[in-house]
């Protein structure tokens, strides 16, 4: 009987073992759960990140395809996942993961095949999963699959497979993908533990919530005050995860900043975006010419000027030439998503025969690209400005197909024509060091009206000009 007793408890604890475990997948409304998942699953799915194959079921024994860790990996990231047109033949608008392939390729967390195809339906390996996460989290791995591999084993997001190897072969299931990427997201669930907290930050405001996860959807932990220092780690997204003396959680950026002090202006995020000018033709490509001045002295000039006033403000500017030098226009726009640019102006000066005068400003219309708002509202600020400062002819906002630098680009651009070389009436103002100044300083005025209209405090900054 004593034996009988002993059998019947362990099925007891089984079963209870059994239902705690059902209990906390049903959490999340899966049934197809694992007990060594349920947590990662969970914690996706409060956070809106992973969803199911069905409405109770997980898919979890399922491979997981590109177009799903574009999906998981772009809602991690807070990457604009709208479906619209892509880049791919074989990824149409109407299709779930189209908005994220096409933001996690501008990422450069993916990226396509031959013949213009992502293959949204290709399974994914454990060695592409590493390296999709890698990139995903900025992880230096040389980019090479052990690489990968190393990065993740060595934070405890992955481990090997029986064999000894990371089986980067190996096609990987929908459970699997999630435990990696909720590990990657959030430490707690490791097989290891790391010290990241290797940076210190400051709470903008008071009463700041710390969140379980790095969105609104996940709940409160706990609260900062104001001015309040923490010790940072990594960045998901635009937040990022931090350890105060009472809590550990995710807190946005934009509550953030990097000194003890606070800056002149009220707005952290502008010391986090990164302007791109580019000043059109030079070295041996001269532009266009009149009375004895060439296109390429001019707009470099005006762009260094612009480039001085955004010096004194929190912004990171990066011109593509500082000098005189042929610069690829492929590797202007390469030059601008390398610095993760986030605004792109284009300086120039037309020119038509002798006769056409007035200013005028581009940006890329095309209906398959995400920044086509945002470019016109650049486009449309710096035009007002310019017309207020030079005082000439009046030849719109246009939208353009052709233009390479508008049309190659990954985030809002406009390019600026100050106006026509040569003609003699817009010649004199190129020419001149005061029409120049005022151009510099209707452009950068364009771009704080830009932001300004994009939500940002930017009203101290009009000053810096003055």
């Amino acid at each position: 009987m004593k034996k009988q007793a002993g059998i019947i408890g362990i099925v007891l604890a089984i079963l209870l073992s059994l239902c705690s475990i059902q209990s906390l997948v049903q959490a999340a409304g899966f049934v197809d759960v694992p007990s060594r998942a349920a947590a990662e699953v969970n914690y996706l799915a409060d956070g809106k990140i992973a969803n199911g194959s069905s409405a109770t079921t997980f898919g979890t024994d399922k491979t997981v395809t590109r177009a799903e860790a574009a999906a998981f990996i772009g809602r991690a990231l807070q990457l604009d996942g709208t479906k619209r047109t892509t880049d791919f033949i074989d990824v149409g608008a109407g299709s779930f993961a189209s908005g994220y392939i096409q933001s996690a390729v501008d990422k450069e967390i993916f990226s396509g095949y031959d013949g213009g195809r992502f293959l949204p339906g290709k399974e994914v390996t454990r060695g592409e999963m590493a390296v999709m996460v890698s990139k995903a989290f900025n992880y230096s791995f040389g980019g090479t699959l052990s690489g990968a591999a190393k990065a993740l084993t060595s934070r405890g997001i992955a481990q090997g497979v029986e064999d000894g190897t990371f089986g980067a072969d190996q096609l990987l299931k929908r459970g699997d993908f999630a435990v990696f990427l909720a590990r990657a997201i959030n430490p707690d669930f490791r097989l290891i533990k790391t010290d990241e907290f290797t940076k210190t930050m400051w709470a903008n405001v008071g009463d700041l919530n710390v969140r379980s996860g790095p969105s609104t959807a996940y709940a409160s932990k706990g609260k900062l005050t104001e001015d309040e220092k923490v010790s940072a780690a990594h960045k998901v997204g635009d937040w990022v995860y931090i350890k105060s003396a009472e809590v550990t959680g995710f807190v946005n950026a934009f509550y953030l900043r990097d000194t003890e002090t606070k800056s002149a202006t009220s707005d952290p995020r502008l010391s986090k975006q990164t302007i791109i000018l580019d000043p059109g033709h030079g070295g041996t490509d001269s532009g266009a010419s009149g009375y004895g001045i060439l296109e390429k002295d001019v707009v470099l000039d005006t762009s260094l000027k612009v480039n001085e006033l955004f010096k004194k403000t929190p912004f990171t500017v990066k011109l593509t030439r500082s000098t005189d030098t042929f610069i690829e226009l492929g590797d202007r726009t390469a030059f601008a998503k390398n610095n993760n640019g986030n605004v792109f102006v284009s300086v120039h000066a037309n020119a038509f025969n002798k006769s056409a005068n007035g200013t005028e400003t581009y940006y890329y219309g095309a209906s398959n690209t995400a920044n086509t708002a945002d470019s016109k509202l650049l486009a449309e600020k710096i035009q007002v400005r310019m017309l207020t400062a030079l005082q000439l002819k009046d030849r719109g906002v246009k939208k353009t197909s052709v233009l390479y630098v508008l049309k190659n680009n990954t985030m809002a651009a406009a390019l600026a024509e100050l106006g026509f070389i040569d003609q003699a009436g817009d010649n004199e103002k190129l020419k001149s060091e005061y029409w120049r100044n005022a151009a510099a300083k209707a452009i950068y005025y364009g771009i704080l009206d830009y932001y300004k209209a994009k939500g940002y405090d930017v009203d101290s900054l009009y000053e810096e000009a003055k």
